[in-house]
């Protein structure tokens, strides 16, 4: 019984080193202090009542006093409890210090609480970034097609990293100034030659206003010849132009058959108007014998000048006969 009973003490008495320990972070006040940063251990205690982990704001204030920083502890707390990341505002602040960035802490937590890495940002101040913009397709004026690759040099900006844009607007306008200068251009030769010349309009646009970065060079890297897109055009208009003009011709071509058919209708009615007039004649005479107005002896001559008419009408046409035979 007494041996169980001494298992359970030792037992109680691990378990309660292990809650003190747990909310009294005594190795870390020891860390701490050993480092020259001054720090209670009811602090460290209250710190887990707000659910703040002491060993992320103890190594930061660790950080930034071997760095001959000054930061206190109710600001990096403010800033954890805000979704701030604390160890990165601390290694932003440290190497801005070290490369004699001026970066203010409210700056630094203000950048970090805007969705960007300040730690980055200041690494791309010391270390510029170079970006190659995606392929950039423009037209001179005499119609020739030109693909363009540049590679654009940045510097964060920190002072413009809240609320500046980002890296996407600084190449659309990149892309923007390539396209307007090449745009610009009498010949594409004159473009291939002077590469430089897009390097110098584009940059002299002042593209990084408003940006979080600052645009140190624009170099063209490459430059493909496209398609002649003048020619091309060209060659469709003139497709174009033809089609029209065969529309045209077959409008009128549709407009002369129409004019023909109508013309042969006429004819058929006119003919019909002869056949109808012709078939009156006999009728004509036969009331000119009744009426007495036409006698027997007219009648033969008249039939005698047609026979007349009719012989002298073949003697003409000797040849149509021969032809005949």
């Amino acid at each position: 019984m007494e041996i169980g009973a001494l298992i359970f003490l030792i037992v109680a008495i691990g378990v309660g080193i292990y809650i003190l320990f747990f909310f009294i972070p005594v190795a870390l006040w020891f860390s701490a202090l050993l480092s020259g940063v001054r720090i209670s251990l009811i602090q460290l205690v209250f710190m887990r009542w707000r659910r703040v982990p002491p060993n992320v704001i103890v190594r930061a204030m660790i950080e930034a006093h071997k760095a001959g920083l000054h930061l206190t502890r109710d600001d990096l707390e403010a800033h954890y409890l805000a979704g701030g990341h604390v160890e990165q505002v601390t290694h932003a602040l440290v190497s801005a210090s070290k490369a004699n960035i001026d970066l203010p802490f409210k700056m630094a937590t203000a950048i970090d609480l805007a969705g960007r890495d300040v730690y980055e940002a200041v690494q791309m101040s010391v270390i510029p970034k170079v970006i190659n913009t995606p392929p950039v397709t423009a037209v001179s004026k005499d119609g020739i097609q030109l693909i363009a690759k540049a590679r654009v040099t940045l510097r964060a900006n920190i002072r413009q990293l809240v609320g500046g844009a980002g890296e996407e607007t600084v190449l659309a306008r990149v892309g923007e100034g390539i396209v307007s200068s090449i745009g610009s251009s009498e010949s594409h030769k004159t473009v291939l030659e002077n590469p430089d010349f897009i390097s110098r309009v584009v940059l002299e646009k002042g593209l990084d206003a408003g940006t979080a970065f600052e645009i140190l060079s624009i170099d063209i890297a490459d430059i493909d010849i496209g398609k002649n897109i003048g020619a091309v055009l060209q060659t469709d208009q003139a497709d174009a132009d033809l089609k029209i003009a065969q529309a045209k011709a077959e409008e009128r071509r549709a407009m002369a058959v129409a004019t023909e058919q109508e013309n042969k209708a006429l004819a058929q009615a006119m003919r019909a108007k002869v056949i109808e007039a012709e078939a009156e004649v006999p009728m004509a005479m036969a009331e000119a014998f009744r009426s007495g107005h036409l006698g027997v002896m007219d009648y033969y001559r008249m039939k005698n000048i047609e026979a007349d008419t009719s012989m002298r009408e073949n003697i003409a046409k000797p040849s149509d006969k021969g032809k005949k035979k």
